[in-house]
């Protein structure tokens, strides 16, 4: 069970990510990457700011990985959060699965973000032309 679990305060790079997961044995590699939208339901928005209980959310993140481990024949899981503020555009996470065959990377990597925005205990502020409000980390 190999896994790549992180919380970074500085942005995200994409290409390490990419790197870290690559193996001869994988067939298929999916890579979701989350960025910060300029709107939420119609409303601009200008920058969302993340925080994240970071002991807790790297256990519930590991707990994630071996579920995903349990239920699919993958090789590799990589998951980085990024915490602190973040303009439109920027990147809040990367998730990376490998697999011999696409299929498992793909179910497994869709697990993966759905749960963790069920149960990871990150959140974050959207900030809006008029006002902002705290909601969950990946609503």
């Amino acid at each position: 069970m190999q896994t790549q679990i992180e919380i970074h305060t500085e942005p995200l790079n994409i290409q390490a990510c990419i790197d870290w997961i690559m193996s001869p044995d994988s067939g298929g590699i999916d890579v979701f990457i989350g960025t910060v939208r300029n709107a939420t339901k119609g409303k601009p928005v200008l920058k969302l700011e993340f925080e994240a209980y970071n002991k807790m959310a790297i256990n519930e993140i590991e707990k994630i990985t071996k579920q995903a481990f349990d239920k699919w024949p993958v090789q590799k899981v990589l998951v980085h959060h990024r915490t602190g503020t973040l303009q439109v555009g920027e990147i809040p996470v990367i998730i990376a699965v490998s697999a011999a065959h696409r299929d498992a990377a793909f179910e497994a990597c869709r697990y993966i973000i759905d749960t963790l925005k069920q149960t990871v205990p990150i959140w974050k502020k959207e900030f809006f032309e008029d006002g902002e409000v705290w909601v969950a980390a990946h609503p």
